[in-house]
């Protein structure tokens, strides 16, 4: 795909100055630009890229002069990085604007979707799944028995998404990722021996949701586990069965959150943070890479360590949790020399 300058000032609303026909086909960072490539300027201290680069057209904000020749054609725009920001959604409509059913693939006779719906070669689709309007399923996808999936999603591919999981409105669920797998249910009898206790609920994704790269969700085992609008998950995330996450909570990667919590709206929760089952996160909670939770944490709380502390408590422990080697070979001291006497 091509686009000239003209087009894309026409998309931001910029303002052209230079070769308004000059056209890009990639993106680039400005100091890796190449020929045929877009870049942009938000940042102060990547100025000095933009008189060397080879990007033939570069964004930048409308309050930039020059100070050297260019050879680049300029975009300008109110803000820079929003812009391209809006390029490069914009950029991945069109990349992903498929459609149709590729073969092979199964869709089951009782299943159902709506206009401009693009299947990918080897997906599958059971029995009674209901699908909105533009949704792409990619390539050895998925998508089991009573699935209800609403409009503008994006499964890619080798999702799987169990039977009874319902998706809302404008989510993304990225290759390798799970939804609906069977909790960590089971019963130990006398012998040790385990039996498993049956996951008879679902998951409930509500809308704009982004699922990463091979997280996992299981169903409730009575009920549902729920992802409420706008929460974002990053890759490799384990979401435990009866879990609730509030609405625009953001979770990044290797975080684990056992069983039956429920996280408030608005958190924002590190890498590898691990979670503990059966508690209650508030609101607005911020908790720091590596972190172990092991309470109910009230809201706009900011907490680091593991057991976790008081973000401010942490940071102040932290000098004496370095210093106690110090500190030990301090006390020996005073000890031998209390012998001495």
């Amino acid at each position: 795909m091509k686009f000239t300058a003209t087009q894309i000032a026409g998309i931001l609303e910029g303002e052209v100055e230079g070769n308004p026909q000059i056209a890009v086909h990639k993106l680039s960072k400005i100091e890796e630009g190449e020929k045929g490539s877009l870049t942009f300027l938000a940042n102060p201290k990547y100025t000095s890229y933009i008189y060397s680069t080879k990007a033939s057209i570069t964004i930048v904000n409308k309050d930039f002069v020059p100070e050297q020749s260019i050879s680049t054609t300029l975009i300008k725009v109110d803000d820079a990085y929003k812009s391209f920001s809006k390029l490069l959604e914009y950029y991945n409509q069109v990349k992903n604007n498929k459609v149709g059913i590729e073969s092979p693939c199964y869709v089951s006779e009782s299943a159902n979707y709506g206009e401009d719906f693009y299947l990918g070669a080897f997906a599958y689709l059971g029995n009674n799944v209901t699908i909105g309007n533009n949704v792409k399923v990619y390539p050895n996808a998925y998508v089991g028995d009573n699935v209800t999936i609403g409009d503008n999603v994006v499964v890619f591919a080798g999702a799987k998404i169990y039977s009874e999981t319902i998706i809302g409105n404008n989510c993304v669920i990225h290759g390798g990722a799970i939804i609906g797998a069977d909790g960590f249910g089971f019963t130990p009898n006398s012998n040790g021996e385990y039996s498993k206790v049956p996951q008879t609920g679902n998951v409930i994704i509500e809308d704009n949701v982004d699922i990463g790269a091979g997280t996992t969700i299981d169903r409730a085992t009575l009920g549902s586990t729920i992802l409420r609008k706008g929460v974002k998950l990053d890759n490799q995330i384990q979401i435990a069965h009866n879990v609730e996450i509030g609405e625009h909570t953001a979770i990044a990667a290797q975080t684990g959150v056992a069983g039956s919590t429920k996280i408030g709206k608005n958190c924002l929760i590190g890498g590898q943070v691990g979670i503990v089952g059966h508690i209650t996160i508030g609101d607005r909670v911020r908790i720091q890479a590596q972190s172990g939770i092991g309470r109910n944490v009230k809201d706009d709380e900011v907490l680091q360590g593991s057991p976790a502390l008081n973000y401010g408590d942490f940071n102040k422990s932290y000098v004496h949790f370095k210093n106690l080697p110090k500190l030990a070979n301090q006390i020996s001291n005073i000890e031998k020399k209390v012998e001495g006497e």
